[in-house]
This record gives C-alpha cells, sequence and structure tokens, in this order.
C-alpha cells in the first residue's frame, strides 16, 4: 500500500475521531437543559440526541463547502496540514473536556486549520471570506442566543404564562421541552457534523490532487454515524457545567433556550455558517436566566466559559501552526 493512501486513511480515521470526540464533547449541548430540568433523564437524552444528531447530520452540506474551500484553498490541501489541523484540535477538545469547559469544537477545527495553513504558505492563502463568515458566526450567534430568548420569553409570558399557574406551566412545557430538545440535537448535528465532512473533503482533494465542489456521499454517512456514537458516549463533565452550574432552570426556561439556540444554529447551517452550538446554547441559558434577575446567573462560571472562548482562537491557531512545523520537520 503506498504511503500517501496509507496518510489519507490515517486523515480519515482521525477526523472521525474528532467527529466522535465532538459528539461526546457537545452532548450537554442539546441535552444539558433536559436533563436539568428533569424533564429526560440523562440516558433517554443521550439516546435522543444521539439519534437526531445523526439524523441532522443528513441534511445539507453548506457548512461542510464552507471548511473544504472557504478557508485553506484546495490547491494548496496536503494531507500534513489537514493531520495538523485535526491533532490540535483533538488535543484543545480533551483538554477542554477535561477541564469541563464548553469550548467550541467548531472554532478549534476552523482555526487549527488557520494555523496550519498558516505554517504552509503564510497568511496570503488564507481566505478571508471564509474566516470573516467564521468570525461572523463566533460574533453573532452567541449574541442572537442572548437576546432571543429573552425576546421569546417575554412574547410567551405575555401570550400564555401570566395566565396559567405555576402548576400547569411547568407540566405543559415538560412535554414541550421534549420537543425542543430533539430540535436542539438535531440542529446540532446539522451544523457540526457537517464541519468534520468538510475536513474529510478536503483531504481527499489533497490526495487525489484535485478540487472538489461535492462531498462524498460515504464522507456525509460516516461523519453522520461517528457524531451519533460519540453523542452516545456522553460528556457528563460538561453537562454538569452547562446544565446546573449557570442557572437553575425550570422546563419553560428549558424550552426556550433550547428553541431559539435551534433555530439560531439551523439558520446558519443553511447559510452555510459554522457555527458553535456551544456558543449559542450557553448564550441561551444565559438569556434566560436575566429574565429571572441578573443575580440568578451565576456570572463567574459564565465567565469561565467565556474564558474558553476568547482562548481557543489563538492557542488552535498557534497549536496547529506548531504541529504542522513538527510533522514536516519530521517527514524531512
Amino acid at each position: 500500500m503506498e504511503a500517501t493512501l496509507i496518510g489519507l486513511i490515517v486523515i480519515v480515521a482521525l477526523a472521525l475521531a474528532f467527529d466522535f470526540i465532538n459528539g461526546f464533547h457537545d452532548t450537554a449541548n442539546a441535552i444539558a437543559t433536559s436533563v436539568a430540568t428533569k424533564v429526560l433523564t440523562p440516558a433517554q437524552a443521550i439516546a435522543m440526541s444521539a439519534v437526531l444528531n445523526v439524523v441532522g447530520a443528513l441534511t445539507g452540506t453548506a457548512v461542510a463547502k464552507t471548511v473544504s474551500k472557504d478557508i485553506v484553498p484546495q490547491e494548496y490541501a496536503t494531507l500534513e496540514l489537514v493531520g495538523a489541523a485535526l491533532v490540535s484540535a483533538i488535543v484543545w477538545n480533551l483538554f477542554t473536556w477535561w477541564k469541563g469547559l464548553p469550548s467550541s469544537s467548531s472554532h478549534a477545527l476552523i482555526f487549527s486549520l488557520v494555523g496550519a495553513g498558516v505554517a504552509a504558505g503564510g497568511w496570503g492563502i488564507i481566505i478571508p471570506k471564509g474566516v470573516k463568515k467564521t468570525l461572523m458566526g463566533l460574533v453573532y450567534s452567541p449574541a442572537l442566543g442572548f437576546v432571543v430568548p429573552i425576546l421569546l420569553m417575554f412574547l410567551l409570558s405575555w401570550l400564555f404564562l401570566r395566565r396559567m399557574r405555576p402548576r400547569m406551566v411547568t407540566r405543559n412545557f415538560r412535554w414541550l421541552q421534549i420537543f425542543s430538545a430533539a430540535f436542539m440535537a438535531f440542529s446540532h448535528g446539522g451544523n457540526d457534523a457537517q464541519k468534520t465532512m468538510g475536513i474529510i473533503t478536503f483531504a481527499l482533494s489533497a490526495y487525489y490532487n484535485q478540487k472538489f465542489d461535492i462531498v462524498p456521499d460515504w464522507v456525509i454517512f460516516a461523519c453522520a454515524i461517528a457524531m451519533g456514537l460519540g453523542t452516545a458516549v456522553g460528556g457528563w463533565r460538561i453537562i454538569k457545567t452547562m446544565g446546573f452550574k449557570v442557572v437553575d432552570l425550570k422546563p419553560v426556561d428549558g424550552f426556550v433556550a433550547e428553541t431559539s439556540a435551534a433555530l439560531i444554529i439551523e439558520g446558519a447551517s443553511r447559510l452555510g455558517i459554522p457555527v458553535s452550538t456551544t456558543h449559542t446554547i450557553s448564550s441561551a441559558i444565559m438569556g434566560v436566566g436575566t429574565t429571572k434577575g441578573f443575580k440568578k446567573v451565576k456570572w463567574q462560571v459564565a465567565g469561565r466559559i467565556v474564558q474558553a472562548w476568547i482562548f481557543t482562537i489563538p492557542t488552535c491557531i498557534a497549536l496547529g501552526w506548531l504541529l504542522y512545523k513538527l510533522v514536516t520537520l519530521l517527514h524531512l
């Protein structure tokens, strides 16, 4: 077997490993609020999330095309570059999982790719349009994630909640939250699995030395299944941070947070914008918390989350750059 084919197989295995890790790292995004409000048990929530992650991952490739074509040009693709980016993202994901910090797997991958790309050809080869689209998602998804649930909560209060007894609100929204959690899991799979589809397509362009405008079907199915399996494993450390340590949640709060975040993520997926489900749902939880009063939100924990966001970009750029240099040095 030729060395480049072995390299491609290793890259695909690494990418699917990243997808799997993304699944258990980001399980909390879809299910933490449902677990915290006791609408679903952890086992029920994880099983539902795993299935809907797979279904969501099969619904489009717009984000995959952004990752494979709009960050680093495919003509600069090499297996070393892709490998360095993947290892960098995996290392950061595992570190933040170990620390229980809900950082962004999406931005870890994309900015690791930027760092490796800079190491390979300098800043001049980085495509500004794709990076700008990613940064827009980085800024707007948490901003909208904070504002939309506040507006939705006020709308629900004006239309329904003020006329309902607290016990009836809890009973009704316990059922509704199951649907909102399902929607959240579906949207998470639709955006996050596509990033791995994009990186594998990028690797294929390196191996075959040609541009890929369409994501191969086998790549789509492999990434969907890998994310579903990773989600099934779960990420209890981050579930505790997201569901229990940011704000005390009731079913109506979980419904509002999940519905708002899922709508934002789903809209971004259709526009080909890679966003962080972590950023979006954690901001939505904080947004819901502020409707109860600023003192109800545990801002110290929220600060740790924001700290992880801030460190992800420079750390992953530097790590991607360093790993690419190391790989090429060893290859020589």
